[in-house]
């Protein structure tokens, strides 16, 4: 039989769709494997979250966040007590960082106040709240403000409760307030013992129970431990069902300990206290940063008692999860944080290869993969 390249045999992989060449790459190519790219749960809240978010929707667009909502701080505490809204400035954060729309409308969203009573508070907040008014929800508004800004993907309140963050310190001292936490624990310089909503046990919106069921890949982190990635599984059935999950699941670790919440902290650390309150081995991958940290960045933060998560890889191989070390962190600015780019490209190949996918989708997952190494920058910016 005449050598074909339509032409295979009854054993090898089908061809019969000829995807790409590795490094020659079109753009409807790159457009339609993010369109049946895996499908992501991100989980967690702050600037962690939204920098991984930027990265992702390069790689897909089925994403889903998940965002905590015990916040009482800033401007999202204001418009909480004053309006008896849910904070929406991590969920503003999180649409931002999907939406697709001209940059004059990015800086509007973005924009905040520097004076009169407004002072401080972004307008993207505000318009959050127009909406929710006008929608009779927070989680309503927030579907609504996801397509104002045609964003890649959905993010999701965890709960529609109104909830609180309570810590208990080793020392027994206990703050109610996500905004106290840090200043407490300063004062009692104690470490955190546990972390509860209040009241406890809130519902989830059903749609957080449904994303990560059908999830082929769930993130938890990075960022704040106890503010940001904890809230999330004190939601009743979250723990559950990220359990029963089929999913790749992953944890990022920070690139550095937090001041005010995880001065001292391991990277098991992190793990250990994740488990504490959920279950053990709720995830069974952890992916660290072991690119080095400028020196400038290392003084800054020691001045606050942080400073770049240690390693201590024993731990991790005891405990029995895989510990993936990766050049991850950006460069440049004045703080520690993930180039989105690259963390979201490490974490594609570790869905490439535990949860490998048959036949057309498989051949995307590659495309996309050997498309985003090709086109990242040597080091790069956080964001």
């Amino acid at each position: 039989m005449e050598n074909n390249k339509f032409v295979r045999n009854i054993d090898e992989e089908p061809e019969d769709i000829i995807l790409y060449r590795p490094g020659e790459y079109k753009l409807g190519d790159i457009e339609s494997a993010r369109i049946v790219g895996p499908k992501v749960v991100a989980i967690g809240g702050g600037t962690g979250l939204s920098t991984l978010l930027k990265g992702l929707k390069e790689c897909t667009e089925n994403i889903t966040a998940i965002v905590a909502v015990s916040d009482d701080g800033g401007g999202s505490g204001i418009l909480r007590s004053e309006m008896g809204i849910l904070p929406p400035g991590d969920i503003r954060n999180c649409i931002m960082a999907l939406a697709n729309v001209e940059p004059l409308m990015s800086q509007v969203i973005s924009y905040r106040f520097t004076e009169g009573s407004l002072s401080g508070q972004s307008f993207g907040n505000l318009f959050l709240a127009a909406l929710c008014r006008i929608c009779g929800s927070f989680d309503e508004a927030v579907k609504r403000m996801s397509d104002v800004l045609a964003i890649t993907g959905r993010v999701l309140p965890v709960t529609t409760a109104d909830v609180n963050l309570e810590a208990e310190f080793e020392n027994g001292a206990k703050v109610t307030g996500e905004s106290k936490i840090f200043h407490v624990k300063k004062q009692q310089k104690s470490r955190i013992r546990r972390v509860r909503l209040v009241p406890e046990n809130p519902e989830p919106i059903p749609e957080v129970v449904e994303a990560i069921g059908e999830a082929d890949m769930i993130v938890l982190g990075p960022g704040s431990l106890y503010t940001s990635i904890i809230p999330n599984l004190l939601v009743k059935g979250v723990v559950d069902a990220i359990s029963k999950s089929k999913a790749v699941k992953v944890y990022v670790c920070n690139v550095m300990t937090q001041e005010g919440e995880t001065e001292g902290y391991t990277a098991f650390d992190h793990v250990k206290s994740i488990f504490q309150h959920s279950r053990d081995m709720l995830f069974d991958i952890c992916l660290v940063n072991s690119g080095p940290v400028a020196e400038h960045l290392v003084i800054n933060y020691d001045k606050e008692g942080a400073g770049p998560t240690v390693i201590d890889r024993e731990k991790f191989y005891t405990a029995g999860i895989e510990l993936i070390e990766r050049h991850v962190i950006g460069e440049g600015g004045n703080l520690a944080r993930h180039n989105p780019r690259v963390l979201a490209a490490e974490l594609m190949a570790i869905h490439a290869r535990k949860n490998p996918r048959p036949g057309i989708y498989g051949r995307y997952d590659r495309l996309i993969l050997d498309w985003m190494r090709e086109n990242m920058q040597p080091g790069g910016t956080g964001a």
